[in-house]
């Protein structure tokens, strides 16, 4: 017995020591990161209410409580004082076009670029950079003192949205129970119309009872609790990209290879009697290494660069994101200019004395319930491209109908009761038409894919609707028909997405992207927010 207790401690003595390396390599495929704090739910909610803050901001803006009017006067010279942004800074129309759209700016730059750093930089991370620039872009808006000045803020604000809009839907998206997938998305997209008619009645409020300036230091102080969440949070993961943490324990790997080798030059040199000539070496491999840093450096962002261009590539030939983004495009010009020119234009044609309250209740309404239930009626009928298609082109059509038919009438009750059940169905559209952005293209290309979304809807959309519409007005003078030629664009809408049901579309959310990850201590967990669900890792140590 003795001797065979000798014999295996004679036998371990002759095994290699572990070395520092060997030490991390088992520390990086065996750490898991701890389960985070949010829950799938509590996600949605989080999202949830970013999202409606932005909205109310655009909402606001619109409303005549905030955006205001230029003064008039009469043919007796009794003149009355101008109210809100555009009396203050005595804007034109189109000027005040420019202004609502002047957010665009920013978020068309910055979407595409916050969505190539997801690569690289952790997602949830980047929320909190776009939120904190975004809260601090409002604060400037309140102190704007001329038309440049806060034009150069609103700019300033879409930088800062823009990381929200690229990131936070593939979250969603990853999180989401499998049938109610379209549902989440419509909880989250309720959002954009209850937030714009929230901000219509912020706006007017807070505009009527007090200044103007007063509104954006409100969604200052509501949007800065959420800015810093994004800072002291754990970062969540993201379907298709390196989780942080194995990053850096890769680094960790690295770093122990690179001392272990160190290590054992530096021996073997004071062994033979050369350690200054060693140190003239290292001398020399700094300064190359230095320099071969810099050259890494342009190298990354070479690639960085060909990477976005290769994927942007791949967006531009693939049909059903094509399709659907023209679709969206032509829905979005009708519907920007609505949110904007509303109120003035319900005020014009009906005499609406209180335009902000009553659109934005009837926006608040049937956006909220037609965006629902067109997520839950898509899961309903089964979450399919074909099927989000389908019903794209039916509603839109329906709904493009009645807010035509509305604005022919001349009595206010009958436009009322038409217009809202207009709205009902064509907000349906919101849940269908991301859902398909989502699932069309590849894991790791769903936040370029939402991020060339929104560039596009907001280039070709409502950016340039809002003035064009306003140069239109002061061309015919007549609100009421440029209501129609503004709400017949919906038809084309309706006619590309009814295209898109005989394209061949493919759901590839669950397809691996090339970008994946092959080193096994990087796989990381694609359902993270599921407590108790632990990450897995196929690498295992080996026994000393």
């Amino acid at each position: 017995m003795a001797q065979k207790e000798e014999a295996t401690k004679s036998s371990e003595e002759g095994k290699p020591k572990p070395r520092p390396v060997d030490t991390a390599m088992a520390i990086a495929s065996t750490a898991a990161p701890a389960p985070s704090w949010f829950t799938p739910k509590r996600l949605l909610v989080i999202f949830c209410l970013i999202n409606l803050i932005n909205y109310v901001d655009r909402g606001a803006i619109a409303s005549n409580g905030v955006n205001g009017s230029l003064g008039t006067c009469t043919d007796s010279d009794i003149c009355t004082a101008g109210t809100g942004i555009q009396g203050e800074f005595h804007l034109t129309n189109f000027q005040d076009g420019v202004l609502s759209s002047a957010f665009m700016v920013g978020l068309l730059i910055a979407s595409p670029i916050f969505a190539s750093l997801a690569q690289s930089v952790s997602p949830f991370r980047l929320i909190g950079v776009g939120l904190s620039v975004w809260t601090f872009a409002i604060v400037g808006c309140a102190c704007s003192f001329d038309f440049w000045s806060i034009t150069l803020c609103r700019m300033l604000v879409g930088v800062g949205e823009a990381s929200f809009i690229s990131l936070a839907a593939p979250f969603i998206d990853d999180n989401a129970p499998a049938a109610q997938k379209t549902a989440w998305l419509g909880m989250f997209y309720m959002c954009i119309p209850s937030g714009y008619a929230l901000g219509y009645v912020y706006g007017g409020v807070v505009g009527s009872h007090t200044k103007w300036r007063y509104a954006f230091v409100g969604e200052a102080i509501l949007m800065l609790p959420f800015a810093i969440l994004g800072f002291v949070m754990k970062p969540l993961q993201l379907k298709g990209f390196f989780h942080p943490e194995s990053k850096k324990a890769l680094t960790a790997v690295e770093t122990a290879v690179e001392e272990v080798q160190a290590s054992d030059t530096y021996d073997s040199d004071i062994s033979n009697g050369e350690h200054s000539s060693c140190s003239m070496k290292e001398h020399v491999r700094n300064s190359t290494l230095q320099k071969s840093s810099k050259s890494n450096l342009v190298s990354s962002i070479k690639n960085q660069i060909s990477r976005f261009l290769k994927d942007v590539r791949v967006l531009l030939v693939d049909k059903v994101y094509v399709v659907n983004v023209l679709g969206y495009i032509a829905y979005n010009f009708v519907i920007g200019a609505y949110s904007y020119w509303g109120p003035k234009a319900g005020y014009n044609i009906y005499h609406m004395t209180d335009a902000d309250l009553i659109f934005g209740g009837i926006t608040i309404v049937c956006g909220i319930l037609g965006t629902l239930a067109g997520g839950f009626l898509l899961d309903y009928m089964t979450n399919t491209i074909s099927n989000a298609f389908k019903l794209l082109s039916v509603v839109t059509l329906i709904g493009g109908a009645f807010c035509f038919g509305a604005f022919c009438f001349k009595n206010m009750y009958a436009f009322l009761a038409l217009f809202a059940i207009g709205e009902l169905l064509v907000f349906a559209t919101q849940g269908p038409v991301n859902y398909i952005n989502l699932h069309c293209v590849k894991p790791n290309m769903r936040p370029l894919s939402m991020a060339m979304s929104t560039v596009s809807i907001h280039i070709f959309g409502d950016v340039p609707s809002a003035p064009l519409v306003g140069v239109l007005q002061d061309a015919i003078n007549n609100w009421r028909k440029t209501a129609l030629i503004l709400t017949a664009i919906l038809f084309p809408s309706a006619v590309i997405w009814f295209i898109g049901i005989f394209l061949h579309g493919v759901d590839r959310f669950n397809e691996e992207s090339e970008h994946q990850v092959t080193i096994q201590t990087e796989r990381s967990n694609t359902t993270p927010l599921l407590e108790g669900k632990k990450i897995e890792t196929t690498e295992s140590v080996a026994e000393p």
